[in-house]
């Protein structure tokens, strides 16, 4: 019977994974058991996903990325070209710490830049922008940027990409979608 995915060959798909139907794997990946993955995600080059991490649909992968146990990234997350996940707090090479495994979790539609670094036990809120080259050591709020070592928040962004510009009343919109947003109490929605 026909997989629903596509692995390239060099790709490693251990027993007890669950994949979705149009997702593709490509060369070098290693996907290991008891991890699931979505619909439609796209995972690049040398990607490894550990045990028990949860992808939702249409996630985007880029190349040399490690998601590790630990990780739950919801649907429409990009993971952008050697952004690092981390999953304890004070790893020892001659200390098992496995039981201290913190959770990470990626909210619906956020980015994760190249060569970001994402210490472990956090949570980055949907549509949030991490900018490439930030270590996140601490919570994102949805449609938060993000940037710097340590990071910190420069700006809003829109569903699609866009940072937003609010004005006195604390609207803005969207320039490619026309999508409006408001800012009140220092947290951002989308209200049309």
């Amino acid at each position: 019977m026909d997989k629903p995915y596509f692995a390239h060959p060099t790709a490693v798909i251990d027993e007890g994974c669950i994949i979705g139907k149009g997702t593709k794997i490509w060369h070098f990946s290693h996907i290991m058991p008891n991890s699931i993955i979505g619909e439609n995600c796209n995972l690049g080059q040398n990607v490894v996903v550990s045990p028990d991490v949860i992808l939702g649909n249409n996630v985007k992968v880029q190349n040399n990325v490690s998601i590790y146990t630990g990780v739950i990234c919801e649907d429409d997350v990009f993971l952008g070209p050697s952004m690092v996940f981390t999953n304890v707090i004070n790893p020892r090479s001659a200390i098992n710490r496995r039981s201290e495994y913190r959770k990470t979790i990626v909210r619906r539609g956020a980015t994760i830049g190249a060569n970001a670094t994402i210490v472990c036990g956090i949570e980055i809120g949907a549509y949030a922008f991490i900018g490439a080259g930030a270590v996140v050591i601490r919570d994102v709020p949805p449609y938060a940027l993000v940037v710097g070592n340590p990071a910190r928040q420069t700006g809003w962004m829109s569903e699609y990409g866009h940072k937003l510009r609010f004005n006195e009343q604390g609207l803005a919109t969207c320039p490619e979608s026309g999508q409006q947003y408001c800012l009140v109490n220092g947290k951002v929605e989308r209200i049309a």
